[in-house]
């Protein structure tokens, strides 16, 4: 049998195994971040080669009712019921009053049934052979490792600003699992679920390096700049907090307009594409502000042909034939990794990110400012809460008039601040930080302050 997943010496040098799914974006969002520690190469738990037929068809059945359920959210009566359903099974409790919560859900502890017989042992075995640090974003992956006793360390990293009890293992004392928090709710709501403390590191969400720039966010600093100058264009954020943004930015002036890139705003759909719709109205809404080159807006459809395809084709009954590739960009790429390399390119010169609170709300770190479109799951509820939190989104007004209140917005400065505060208030390092405590070297950031 040729070996399942990569050597750990092949290509670059592999410090550690990071491990995610192909479910979704999210969980691969976080780990490709991360993949310098893997030496570039993720290794994904529900399509590697060798992978047992046993094991592909568990992923593959849960991949396929998650992805449908949430297309059909939309639908009427059915529609919502049956999302009810599937959401009722993760569902996030209230957090207060605080109580013990440890007590395993039926998810669980149908996870770890499957587990006792035999699901996820290949992939652990074969990472067994190499017992470095492994690193997965979904916690299913982590129960693997601790049940067939992978020999070296293991570490979670939560992706969302709240966690169901299904994160946590069915016995969280006697667990190995070393969690890896986005933020301070998910350190309490953890401790909540019976994981100890000592098993839970404070690192933040790990955004990418190449929109971050090293430990003095060199780049984020230079976009955020160049993001408030297209976002201010009164002045009047700017001459408010000169003094502030000149101690944090430096003391740089605006590039001439001309010199600048255009307004730009990306509309990213999820995985599931169950938004797709809104990303067409949001294109009917903008298509005077689109069509006369005030606004570039993206459609970013990830890797789905048929969300791309469907973009295009309201695109050309909304007249907008014309500002394809120009003001209107419906980029379309043939894979995942390539999806998150150019996503990540495409938001270097993107000013405002319109989503479903996914994720992407941590990207708000990077100083994005982010319009919040309506939350799919109780997790998304929590990352909503979260993202007005800190100040870095809103939610978003009638997608039909978002030529006036957007714009509204923006000339009164108000997006700036948006982008201001999710770089001062959100996360940043969480990527380095991660990588520190992985490798075992001390970190020079400074500790996060619990928020929560």
């Amino acid at each position: 049998m040729s070996e399942p997943v990569p050597h750990a010496h092949d290509g670059r040098s592999r410090r550690a195994w990071v491990v995610d799914v192909n479910m979704g974006y999210g969980h691969s969002r976080a780990a490709f971040a991360l993949r310098d520690l893997a030496g570039g190469e993720v290794v994904t738990a529900n399509d590697y080669p060798g992978i047992p037929a046993s094991d592909r068809g568990w992923w593959r059945r849960t991949r396929i009712l998650y992805e449908l359920i949430s297309r059909l959210k939309p639908v009427p009566v059915i529609g919502s019921a049956l999302f009810g359903m599937m959401d009722d099974l993760q569902r996030i409790p209230e957090f207060y009053p605080r109580r013990d919560l440890s007590r395993p859900i039926i998810q669980v502890r149908a996870i770890y049934d499957s587990i006792n017989r035999g699901f996820g042992r290949h992939l652990i075995e074969q990472l067994a052979r190499h017992p470095l640090p492994l690193v997965t974003t979904f916690f299913t992956v982590a129960f693997f490792a601790d049940v067939h006793d992978y020999p070296g360390d293991i570490y979670c990293i939560t992706t969302d600003a709240d966690v169901s009890r299904a994160w946590a293992p069915l016995d969280p004392k006697r667990s190995r699992i070393t969690y890896i928090a986005s933020n301070g709710r998910v350190v309490e709501r953890l401790k909540l679920y019976g994981v100890q403390e000592e098993r839970i590191i404070l690192t933040g969400f790990p955004l990418p390096k190449e929109l971050v720039g090293g430990e003095q966010a060199v780049f984020a600093k230079r976009q955020l700049m160049a993001r408030i100058c297209n976002l201010d264009p009164e002045g009047i954020f700017m001459t408010r907090y000169a003094e502030t943004i000149g101690h944090e930015l430096g003391r740089e002036y605006c590039s001439p307009p001309k010199d600048r890139h255009p307004l730009t705003m990306m509309y990213s759909v999820g995985g599931a594409g169950a938004q797709r719709r809104l990303g067409v109205e949001i294109m009917r809404g903008l298509r005077h502000k689109i069509a006369r080159r005030e606004l570039r807006f993206v459609l970013s459809s990830g890797t789905r042909q048929d969300v791309a395809a469907y973009y295009r084709r309201a695109a050309e009954d909304l007249h907008l034939h014309d500002a394809l590739g120009e003001s209107l960009l419906i980029p379309l790429f043939e894979s995942r990794p390539a999806y998150f390399s150019g996503f990540n390119r495409l938001l270097e010169t993107t000013d405002i990110l319109w989503t479903k609170p996914s994720e992407l709300s941590f990207y708000t770190g990077v100083g994005l400012p982010i319009i919040i479109a309506p939350p799919i799951g109780s997790q998304e509820k929590f990352n909503r809460v979260w993202l007005q939190y800190v100040g870095g989104g809103v939610p978003q007004g009638d997608p039909r008039y978002a030529s006036e209140w957007l714009f509204d917005w923006i000339d009164s400065g108000g997006v700036a601040r948006m982008a201001w505060n999710g770089y001062i208030e959100a996360p940043t390092h969480g990527t380095y930080r991660i990588e520190d405590l992985v490798l075992g070297r001390k970190s020079p950031l400074p500790n996060l302050p619990l928020i929560v």
